[in-house]
């Protein structure tokens, strides 16, 4: 496990994260509303606010991704994507953590998708942001779902908050020979940022839930939709899992 210096620097990184996410569409709750809201546990109310403040994150109404911790020690990798260009299966898996009002509280989702057949692999739904609880579980549910696949060389595409670079993380994706990669603006994860829209806006917000074992179980199922259901233009109107047999059955005659 990291160290207490190394693990409180991660978890202001991915609070720093969820807070501009949040800004995006809250731009004038209060600091103190969303500290409520967020329930930080290892961060008080009093420096909750002066971390607001130190990172220009009081109320606001223009949209700013101004990432200005104090990121010393922190591990990066470079943008792999940028002169990349997605082709095939296992080559890009893109990820991002999303969170979900409910009530007076936020929760979070984390989403792991195939960035070429935009298959949802792997996620996760958590009342915390730490790693544990949020990419871990949903990395390791994206390898299991590839089954017995080698994921060498395979590029996990994600933004620079903590929970990916986490050390329990970066050991899993070591393990599995995968290549690490990380924007520093959210257009940068694009498909990430509009699969999150989507599931949110699309799916969630026609759903009853009043409780976290409500979204838990919604979750499960509106990722089982999207995946069978949900037609994409750039996949000749297939669904991420008919698109991904026809790929298949393409490669098995031509193999």
């Amino acid at each position: 496990m990291l160290d207490m210096a190394g693990r409180k620097c991660d978890e202001k990184m991915q609070l720093l994260n969820m807070i501009h996410q949040i800004r995006d569409d809250h731009p004038t709750m209060g600091c103190r509303d969303l500290y409520y809201k967020l329930s930080p546990e290892f961060i008080g109310r009093d420096a909750f606010e002066e971390f607001c403040k130190e990172n220009g994150l009081m109320s606001r109404k223009s949209r700013n991704y101004r990432r200005t911790t104090d990121s010393s020690g922190v591990k990066r990798f470079n943008n792999l994507l940028a002169d990349t260009i997605v082709n095939r299966i296992n080559q890009v898996w893109t990820s991002d953590i999303t969170y979900y009002e409910l009530g007076d509280r936020f929760y979070y989702i984390t989403f792991v998708q195939d960035a070429y057949s935009r298959r949802i692999l792997g996620h996760s739904v958590s009342e915390s942001l730490h790693t544990e609880n949020t990419t871990l579980p949903a990395l390791e549910m994206a390898i299991k779902s590839r089954g017995n696949t080698a994921l060498a060389g395979l590029i996990f595409h994600s933004d620079g908050g903590g929970q990916y670079y986490d050390k329990d993380f970066l050991k899993l994706t070591s393990k599995k020979n995968i290549c690490n990669s990380m924007c520093i603006y959210p257009w940068e994860n694009g498909k990430a940022e509009r699969l999150n829209g989507v599931i949110k806006n699309n799916y969630l917000r026609h759903r009853h839930i009043s409780s976290y074992k409500e979204l838990k179980a919604q979750v499960d199922q509106v990722v089982l939709l999207y995946n069978i259901g949900k037609p994409h233009i750039r996949l000749s109107r297939n669904s991420p899992i008919a698109f991904e047999k026809k790929i298949l059955l393409l490669q098995q005659q031509t193999g």
